[in-house]
């Protein structure tokens, strides 16, 4: 879609424009170099003063986010509470495009790829491992018995993954589609602000604010990525395909995905990304429905509605919850879980909400928070329904339990162990392999795709070559803190931590587009009713007017051509 194409007002053009102009220079100089000489400088650092730079980001954490846990759950709550207001509120006619515009994907290409970059390799990841984190070690004040650990573990995990992450994607996604599509602006974090900003966009706030996004996108993803492939190696090494995965294989593994995600970021939104995205969802059901059939369906099914029960019940409470009331040990389990949760979820929002935002041109308001907000609450639920609710299952009452000596969970391999119960475990784990490389390919794709738009000055297709280089960019950071961590993850600890730490200012940024959203369709709603009174006014006059010249007809109004002509006037 060409950003001339969104203009819907002669004053909008200019900025459209100007997009075109910068198409021919490739990058925006001011917003490219920062950020990469930034990411450069920072792996550079975390690699080769390895301890140094775990220690420093490590107070950080502890001394400014971690005492920012109050903030987070303050400000997450009333993201949901804007998201909730603006798809059931008045705005939800509001077209995110030309009043005549239909949505560029269908709504099931849509879904797939918002929801495969939202979250999917996160849900297969944590599926299993998370709901058991939470059975095993609860927060403090939750009962004893294993019916409340069990019940707690799946509300809780719920939290961490229902309208909560996908409110916080809600606020970036919509009001960058507000401007990028209804306003005709360029696809960036900066054009958000402008109705609060004004000119001050164009200049250094607005270089920084899209460095803040690009530095938080990169870090995101690379350490997804380096992540996810000590899952797919112990995958490997769990089913015997590989005796012992050292850094080479998973270096290897790196660089593979790199490579299929950069051939899918050339070929753009419309091809690869919505292949790939279409792909992942139709085997994950596969997974999926496997599992709910060969495990414990009927505890499934039964945990899947009560557990839903139970989280309507308690959302409101938890929202808010900083774990005050069980003291220190309260907050402290709070802050490495929901706290944790909150800042990782800001730290992908510039990705997630501007790639979301790209891809629903033509949606209404009302059509875009019910689709990002609702649909994949509900597929997560149900996935964690089915395979956490199949962990504890096994644990609660299965004779051989997935957790180890002393209550610990293996996040990496605690899926593999889940399906190494059932029938045909072998061929489900290649699929389940498969499943987390797809899903680390669609979110590499997409984080090139974004941040080569903010690199060029909010180009909606980008040059190859930008993408090509944020997609290497993101495989090389994954590789160079792979090799610096050793046998550990230190390195990837910390980058994972700073991508969290970039967090607190862009919650700021948030915050600013929430004020910036209301004010847009403030300004819209006013500028629509006055059309309207426009309308009804012409219509009442022009009602009169017939009646006056049907009444001088027939010869039962006198008084000649004046009457109407001061009608006529009044017009």
């Amino acid at each position: 879609m060409a950003a001339q194409q969104m203009a819907t007002s002669p004053g909008d053009t200019s900025d459209a424009e100007r997009v075109g102009t910068r198409r021919r220079s490739s990058i925006a100089p001011r917003v490219f170099w920062p950020s990469a000489i930034l990411i450069v400088a920072f792996v550079l650092y975390a690699t080769i003063f390895r301890g140094a730079a775990q220690g420093h980001v490590s107070t950080v954490q502890e001394k400014i986010v971690g005492g920012l846990g109050w903030y987070y759950t303050a400000i997450v709550s009333l993201f949901v509470i804007f998201a909730l207001w603006v798809g059931v509120g008045r705005y939800g006619d509001i077209k995110l495009g030309k009043d005549d515009e239909k949505p560029e994907f269908g709504l099931g290409s849509w879904l797939a790829m918002l929801f495969a970059a939202g979250m999917g390799i996160g849900l297969v990841f944590w599926g299993v491992a998370e709901p058991l984190n939470h059975f095993v070690n609860p927060r403090p004040g939750v009962g004893e018995s294993a019916a409340d650990r069990g019940e707690f573990s799946m509300v809780q995990t719920f939290l961490h993954w229902g309208i909560h992450p996908w409110a916080i994607y809600v606020v970036v996604g919509l009001t960058v589609a507000y401007s990028v599509h209804r306003k005709g602006r360029p696809v960036s974090i900066r054009w958000a602000l402008e109705p609060i900003l004004g000119n001050r966009i164009r200049g250094r706030w607005g270089d920084a604010i899209d460095v803040i996004a690009i530095i938080g996108t990169v870090f995101g993803v690379a350490t997804s990525l380096g992540f996810g492939v000590l899952q797919i190696s112990s995958g490997l090494e769990f089913e015997g395909w590989v005796a012992d995965p050292g850094r080479t294989v998973q270096v290897a593994l790196v660089i593979g995905i790199s490579v299929v995600a950069a051939v899918s970021v050339v070929t753009g939104v419309a091809k690869g990304i919505k292949w790939l995205s279409n792909t992942n969802m139709a085997l994950a059901t596969v997974i999926l429905l496997f599992v709910l059939i060969a495990g414990p369906t009927l505890f499934i099914l039964n945990g899947f509605v009560q557990d839903i029960g139970a989280y309507l019940q308690n959302i409101l409470a938890l929202s808010f919850d900083t774990g005050a009331a069980q003291g220190d040990a309260g907050t402290a389990w709070v802050k490495a879980w929901t706290v944790f949760y909150w800042g990782w979820w800001i730290s992908w929002a510039p990705f997630v909400g501007i790639f979301i935002a790209r891809i629903s041109r033509g949606r209404t308001v009302r059509e875009f928070v019910t689709g990002v907000l609702l649909v994949p609450t509900l597929l997560t639920f149900l996935w964690f329904a089915v395979f956490g609710g199949s962990a504890l299952h096994r644990e609660m009452f299965g004779a051989d339990g997935l957790v180890g000596a002393g209550g610990a969970v293996d996040t990496n391999s605690a899926l593999f162990r889940l399906l190494d119960a059932l029938p045909g475990s072998t061929i489900v784990a290649g699929m389940a392999i498969l499943l987390i490389v797809l899903f680390f390919v669609t979110s590499s794709d997409s984080g090139s795709y974004v941040v080569a738009m903010l690199s060029s000055g909010g180009n909606p297709h980008p040059p190859v070559w930008n993408r090509l280089f944020w997609a290497a960019a993101q495989g090389a950071v994954a590789v160079a803190l792979l090799v610096a961590s050793g046998t550990g993850t230190a390195s990837l600890t910390t980058l994972q931590t700073v991508a969290i730490i970039i967090a607190v200012p862009f919650s700021l940024v948030m915050l600013g587009m929430c004020i910036a959203t209301i004010r847009s369709f403030h300004r819209e709603r006013q500028a629509h009713l006055a059309a309207q009174r426009r309308k009804q006014h012409e219509r009442l006059v022009d009602e009169a007017v017939a009646a006056i010249e049907e009444g001088m007809e027939n010869g039962t109004l006198s008084g000649g051509s004046g009457d109407s002509d001061t009608v006529l006037g009044k017009r």
